[in-house]
């Protein structure tokens, strides 16, 4: 019994700390930037925007937080854990390490959707409407085809997966093929290597909106899922409805990745490294896993978004970055898992 309590505590305490680094996260990230904004100054405009108030600070200076740096930071949060969710919940549901969000095929087709819209002139919300639903369409295919198939293995979503990931890049190349290249070509490429530098603050609302429904339906299951982690044999014995609960994570773990992605474009490697990460620190009991994953998915996130606006005179892509920081990290975190 305290070996349990304590288990528990150091659990609770953990994700305490990593809430406190996130505030301070996020402090420093909005902090940092061309134009300066004191701390002082950070509290007093927030202070003043939620309770209508004045307290003389100049308007350059709440544009700049409440207009770009804010909801710039709550996207990269949201992203950040949207995607390290649903790699936790993937990984789980499959029981394979390798598994990340966009393995059923979601990002390829958010792409082929953004591109659509961009060759035809959409403005941005009917581009980010386009990425969402062939998204869900490339997903529906990877499922169609695993059924298809009817192997009873999870192997076999895995391979469609390949299969439907492959055609939509191939797809998406000839795309990029026929588009102009002075205008075109430039807006699809910088879509697919991810960046917060245009947010929109209604589409952030929705996406928040959509990762908490999605996360308590993930918690709320989180037992069977590792149950489910254990083999579809094992979990049948124990009564579990293996179709249904397989069916509920990758709904959930689809909607959230999807959303994210009309943020911020495709972003690599965060929904594989965080939950790795996580379960260093606490296991493989998703209901540990989840919050974990999230917490720490979000301060990697809006990390890596800061630097991308610092680094350098011209903003970079939040994908190359991730790419550069992931790889090695993802190394290191074999290593230790091994020596382990």
């Amino acid at each position: 019994m305290l070996k349990k309590i304590n288990i528990k505590l150091n659990n609770n305490l953990l994700i305490i700390l990593l809430i406190i680094i996130l505030f301070f996260t996020v402090i420093f990230s909005v902090l940092l930037g061309k134009y300066d904004i004191s701390v002082i100054d950070i509290f007093l405009i927030i202070r003043d925007f939620i309770f209508k108030a004045n307290s003389g600070i100049d308007e350059m200076s709440k544009n700049v937080l409440l207009g770009l740096r804010l909801p710039r930071v709550v996207a990269a949060l949201v992203v950040g854990v949207s995607l390290s969710i649903s790699g936790a919940a993937f990984q789980g549901i499959f029981n394979n390490p390798l598994v990340s969000p966009d393995f059923l095929g979601v990002s390829q087709g958010a792409c082929i959707g953004a591109a659509i819209g961009i060759i035809f002139s959409f403005d941005a919300f009917f581009i980010n409407v386009f990425a969402f639903l062939f998204g869900i369409l490339s997903v529906l295919i990877t499922v169609f085809i695993s059924k298809f198939i009817n192997f009873k293995s999870n192997i076999t979503m895995v391979l469609a997966g390949i299969i439907v990931g492959t055609l939509m890049s191939s797809v998406l190349g000839f795309i990029k093929f026929i588009a102009d290249p002075s205008t075109e070509l430039a807006s699809i490429t910088y879509w697919t290597m991810g960046s917060f530098a245009y947010v929109d603050t209604k589409l952030i609302k929705v996406a928040v909106v959509v990762l908490l429904i999605c996360f308590i339906v993930l918690y709320k299951i989180s037992w069977k899922i590792d149950i489910l982690a254990t083999g579809d044999e094992e979990a049948k014995v124990l009564g579990l409805n293996t179709m249904l609960i397989r069916n509920i994570v990758i709904i959930c773990s689809t909607l959230i990745t999807a959303t994210s992605i009309c943020i911020a474009g495709t972003i690599g490697w965060v929904g594989l490294i965080i939950p790795h990460f996580s379960r260093i620190l606490v296991g493989s009991s998703n209901k540990k896993l989840l919050p974990i994953s999230a917490l720490s998915g979000g301060i990697f996130m809006i990390i890596v978004d800061t630097l991308t606006r610092i680094i350098g005179k011209v903003e970079m892509p939040v994908s190359i970055l991730t790419g550069f920081i992931g790889a090695p990290v993802f190394l290191l975190l074999i290593c230790v898992k091994r020596k382990k």
